[in-house]
């Protein structure tokens, strides 16, 4: 894990694409792996994971994680649930809260129901890809606390993949330092410090729309059957 400080103007990408191609050259050790795929976090995540998948030559597929938030005051996450229904919560701000047991069932209902729609969404009636053997490179576009990043992996454990590799362009050094303990592996191209927040590091941070994601998913899935057929 890259952990070097240097001046903010190095630590800048043009955009995510930019930001994929830069964290693939961390990765090339996983290029043309028959074991290995690339697994992204929607929204931001996919345009860094399609690149990534297409430089390393590996398939792409998504893995929805969602913040869960307090109704009325989304900017208070309570934690956050991931494909597979596994939630990682913040225990000491629900009990601060005074949240009942069924309170916090019905934000996390809603919460998974829109993981479920998410996936069903962007993968447009393709199935989920087999996990259990695999080494899985989970990207995001970034991490800051990375609370999203700690409920995607704890998911993916019980998906019984051989490997996991967290993989990001830019992230905290705290952030980087908890993924290098909590996944096999974790790779952050750059690790500015101080850190501030992700978007700082990205010329365009722009939101990832649905549509792009569908429109990358669908190009990496035909790239995948061309060179299957090859």
């Amino acid at each position: 894990m890259n952990t070097g400080r240097s001046s903010a103007a190095a630590h800048t990408f043009r955009n995510r694409s930019d930001a994929g191609r830069a964290l693939a050259e961390h990765l090339r050790s996983y290029a043309n792996r028959p074991d290995a795929i690339v697994l992204a976090l929607p929204r931001g995540g996919v345009p860094v994971g399609y690149e990534v998948a297409q430089a390393l030559n590996l398939p792409l597929d998504i893995f929805v994680v969602k913040k869960i938030t307090v109704p009325g005051y989304e900017e208070m996450a309570l934690g956050a649930i991931a494909s597979g229904g596994i939630y990682l919560l913040d225990e000491p701000l629900i009990e601060q809260l005074g949240l009942s047991k069924q309170q916090l069932e019905d934000i996390a209902d809603n919460a998974y129901r829109e993981v479920l729609r998410r996936e069903s969404a962007y993968r447009n009636h393709r199935t989920a890809p087999e996990l259990a053997g695999k080494t899985v490179i989970l990207v995001d576009d970034g991490l800051a606390t990375g609370s999203s990043m700690q409920a995607a992996v704890a998911a993916l454990r019980r998906r019984e993949p051989a490997r996991i590799i967290v993989a990001v362009p830019v992230g905290s050094r705290e952030a980087c330092s908890d993924m290098k303990a909590l996944a096999d592996e974790a790779v952050c191209a750059r690790v500015p410090d101080p850190f501030y927040a992700v978007g700082l590091w990205y010329e365009d941070f722009s939101q990832t729309e649905d549509g792009e994601v569908r429109g990358l998913l669908e190009k990496a899935a035909a790239a995948a059957r061309a060179r299957t057929q090859s």
